[in-house]
């Protein structure tokens, strides 16, 4: 069985034994050597799978997370089932934020990606072109527009997730979740949050399975 994750720009695979991603436009076919069980938030993308393999099967319908939340995205369910208590921030096209308190999930806010944030100040000014500077200090005034630009960025997402993590744990997930992860002491990194998620779904539907039988 694999377990696959179908993302706005990637799509991610996990076999049991290691996670790899893929342009959704050049699937590894040859990668795919059982049934792919997957979630997905762009129907386009999941298209592309479908086509390279037909045996795939969306599984949104188990993902079930307690939630008054309306419109809370399979993905983001699917990470938060993992956790009990803490902050889950997926970071990758989009950065997600949610709450998880005694199993319930409380809420949550969505920001650009890091990517999204670039493509903004690009559209402003050519001048505002820039790359970001990973290694920014926060702690000191940027004195020139590429340390500018990313320092803008990142304290700015830094800020508004510290402002509701406070005494809680957090737990970064996504392709830039181990970036934003090192700005927060005794933060956890676990890309296996959503793939964790899939699998306790899965199993609690073979619990179910098992029990009606």
């Amino acid at each position: 069985m694999i377990l696959c994750d179908i993302g706005n720009t990637y799509i991610h695979f996990y076999d049991m034994n290691r996670i790899w991603k893929n342009n959704p436009d050049h699937i590894a076919k040859k990668e795919l050597h059982s049934d792919v069980y997957y979630i997905s938030v762009n129907a386009e993308n999941e298209k592309k799978l479908l086509k390279a393999h037909k045996n795939s099967y969306n599984m949104a319908k188990i993902v079930q997370l307690n939630s008054a939340y309306n419109g809370l995205g399979v993905d983001r369910k699917a990470a938060c089932l993992g956790v009990r208590d803490g902050v889950i921030i997926d970071a990758g096209s989009a950065i997600t934020i949610d709450v998880m308190n005694r199993g319930i999930h409380q809420g949550g806010y969505i920001l650009p990606g890091l990517v999204s944030y670039i493509q903004a100040y690009k559209q402003i000014s050519p001048a505002l072109d820039k790359q970001i500077n990973f290694g920014i200090n926060l702690d000191e005034l940027p004195l020139d527009t590429q340390s500018a630009i990313s320092f803008g960025i990142i304290k700015s997402i830094v800020l508004i997730i510290k402002d509701i993590i406070k005494d809680k744990k957090v737990y970064f997930t996504g392709g830039d979740g181990k970036f934003l992860a090192k700005f927060f002491e005794e933060s956890i990194y676990n890309e296996m949050l959503v793939f964790n998620g899939m699998q306790i779904s899965i199993d609690k539907e073979l619990k179910k399975y098992k029990e009606n039988r």
